[in-house]
């Protein structure tokens, strides 16, 4: 059984990813989420209503005992099962300047992305060696590559994510692994939902916000033996934002 596993599957980005994972490449999707079990359960039926299979899977990225203890059930009762898709995408917001900013904003949003990213990959890396196999994508934001005002901890993190998508990538490269960064701009999710959207079109050139379904497409690709050649590298996606 080839197996994708998306972090932060259940809803917005997440969502698209799983769905067009098994439209297009047809894995089994596994659905991580944390606290949503009914968002999850609805990406698991559009999974299936896509025509592949997929099980949802709970557990926390930022609590190193909890992933491990989740990931080694799955793997036990599923030995011949191989993931060799990881899509890092799990992540939070925690917003404000960083002269107010409390110890646990700034330690949340850290432990979320950046810590969330070591514990899954490092659970699935040996095994992606030894598959001689593997396609690592990691969400990361255009905050992480441009920095942005009022998003210090959430900048800081998805830079973190950068540096160690390219370390990782030198690393596994001769076992034909690829890990790849995507940096979306601002996409329409329920994050975004807040914003107001009319003021911010005048700072993107094409005029709009971008759709979750542009960013699935992108990381289905690199998901896919098409890119194989491409390692080591952050791709934005952003409608001219910052390029």
């Amino acid at each position: 059984m080839r197996c994708a596993l998306v972090t932060g599957g259940s809803r917005g980005i997440g969502r698209a990813i799983c769905q067009k994972l098994a439209e297009d490449l047809q894995y089994h999707i596994l659905i991580n989420y944390q606290g949503n079990e009914a968002a999850a359960r609805e990406t698991l039926a559009l999974v299936e209503e896509a025509g592949a299979t997929g099980e949802i899977i709970r557990f926390d990225v930022g609590d190193l005992t909890k992933v491990q203890e989740a990931l080694q059930s799955w793997s036990e009762k599923h030995p011949d099962a191989v993931v060799e898709v990881i899509v890092n995408n799990a992540g939070i917001t925690r917003d404000g300047l960083l002269m107010w900013m409390e110890p646990d904003d700034w330690s949340s949003v850290l432990r979320t992305s950046l810590d969330g990213f070591y514990h899954v990959t490092r659970f699935f890396i040996q095994k992606l060696l030894r598959n001689r196999y593997g396609r690592i994508i990691n969400m990361v934001s255009v905050s992480g590559v441009k920095g942005t005002a009022g998003q210090v901890n959430y900048s800081a993190a998805k830079a973190g994510i950068v540096g160690a998508t390219k370390a990782l990538a030198q690393e596994v490269a001769k076992r034909n692994i690829t890990v790849n960064a995507v940096a979306p701009g601002f996409i329409r999710t329920d994050m975004t939902e807040g914003m107001d959207e009319k003021e911010l079109v005048k700072l993107i050139p094409a005029n709009r916000f971008g759709e979750v379904e542009e960013v699935a497409d992108l990381v289905c690709f690199l998901a896919s033996k098409k890119a194989g050649y491409i390692t080591g590298e952050v791709i934005n996606i952003n409608g001219g934002i910052y390029s």
